[in-house]
């Protein structure tokens, strides 16, 4: 299993709020089929908008089992698509997080690939920039480097700095634990008045 092992099943929102930092995406950054949930060390890359050369030499660059952490600016055009998930998923890519546009939904869907991505687009794209590999970039809102654990669903996007993901992982572990005991309480009729002295609680 491993990358933490699988990040020990743990949501975007636990982890998010386990960390005590600021590791949330921007909210536009979801998913882009329903039920895709991403997990994997980043692989970082710098691309253009409108242009998806440098997606093309990250398949044949990152690391099998990393997720493609790539920043387009933002671009609404059709960065990715079928041809190049067919093509990640050969080489064992776990994921592609975006900040731009990508395409071929439902055919993305049926392979079981997971993308989260800043818009849908079908302009299609030139091949020009080769890209920049393993530098740090800004992925909806975040700088986001090479090694950080990306973990994404459909509440949306968390990426955990690799020196503190054990630390991390550790408190969404108790959180969790918490959290069954007051649902185990909730369920033996206490009220959330008996459980909470207030309501400032993020989430609740």
């Amino acid at each position: 299993m491993s990358t933490h092992d699988l990040a020990r099943g743990h949501s975007s929102a636990t982890l998010s709020e386990a960390s005590g930092l600021s590791v949330a995406l921007a909210p536009e950054i979801r998913s882009l089929w329903a039920g895709a949930r991403l997990c994997g060390p980043a692989f970082t890359v710098q691309g253009a908008g409108g242009d998806n050369l440098a997606l093309h030499h990250a398949v044949l660059r990152a690391p099998a089992g990393s997720v493609l952490v790539a920043d387009l600016g933002g671009a609404r055009f059709g960065h990715w698509g079928e041809i190049l998930t067919v093509a990640a998923q050969r080489r064992g890519i776990a994921g592609l997080l975006i900040d731009g546009g990508v395409r071929d939904a439902a055919e993305t869907e049926a392979l079981g690939f997971p993308v989260f991505s800043r818009n849908n687009a079908i302009l299609g794209t030139r091949k020009d920039f080769p890209g920049v590999f393993g530098r740090p970039v800004g992925v909806g809102g975040l700088i986001i480097r090479t090694g950080d654990l990306v973990v994404g669903d459909v509440d949306g996007v968390v990426a955990l700095p690799a020196s503190d993901t054990e630390r991390i992982l550790g408190r969404a572990d108790a959180r969790v634990a918490h959290e069954n005991e007051l649902m185990r309480q909730l369920r033996a009729g206490r009220s959330t008045l008996d459980l909470y002295d207030n309501f400032e609680t993020a989430g609740r």
